[in-house]
């Protein structure tokens, strides 16, 4: 059985995901650490329980969700894994960080492309890799049917979806993306997204404002 750890960093407010199972193997799923100290809590966390990642991955490229990538991959050898449509996004990484005054970050070529419709393994686990594109290119959400359980990224929320204003974005593909891969979920499965309050697909089919009127 898997576990799914949530660590909130950056000043986006992003989740950042460690899973892990009863093999102690691990994955980083979006680690957007912007400082150190930020980069700390997720090693901390990792050595506390003795877990060994094994796979470093993007839902997709925006900012707040790839700012560790630089640091995560050189420590522990973790080649990056991500949408291929997604690297247009993730190659701005210097121009985004200037543009906010961020810390700039270097960008990192990907060891392997995610494709939909395949599966990512790791120790007893086993996630279904979902195309959830329209908040931004290249999205990708990790279904874990065994354990119930959905990383959605930024595609929907508790009580929202993700927002479609910016480059590649689009309201008609992220409102289908949710119809068609999420929303055929068990209402149970629990939605791990990447900002704010976990929720639940049930939850969402029956309050979610920007989506009632789809079901």
């Amino acid at each position: 059985m898997s576990d799914v750890a949530c660590i909130p960093v950056n000043p986006f407010s992003m989740n950042a995901y460690i899973v892990y199972d009863e093999s102690k193997e691990a994955i980083l799923i979006d680690p957007g650490c912007m400082s150190p100290q930020e980069e700390q809590q997720i090693v901390v966390f990792l050595e506390k329980n003795g877990l060994k990642p094994v796979k470093l991955i993007n839902t997709h490229g925006h900012v707040d969700h790839v700012l560790g990538n630089h640091f995560f991959s050189n420590k522990f050898n973790l080649p990056l894994e991500i949408h291929e449509d997604a690297l247009e996004d993730m190659n701005m990484l210097p121009v985004i960080c200037k543009n906010y005054g961020l810390p700039e970050k270097p960008v990192i070529k990907p060891g392997a492309f995610l494709i939909p419709g395949e599966k990512i393994t790791f120790g007893n686990t086993e996630l279904d890799i979902l195309f959830t594109p329209g908040h931004a290119r290249g999205h990708i959400s990790l279904y874990c049917k065994a354990d119930n359980y959905v990383i959605a990224g930024d595609t929907l929320f508790h009580g929202s979806i993700g927002r479609t204003d910016l480059p590649g974005g689009n309201m008609e593909t992220l409102l289908h993306a949710i119809v068609s891969q999420l929303f055929t979920l068990p209402d149970e499965t629990i939605v791990y997204n990447g900002h704010g309050p976990s929720t639940t697909v049930g939850r969402e089919k029956k309050f979610n404002p920007f989506l009632k009127h789809l079901i």
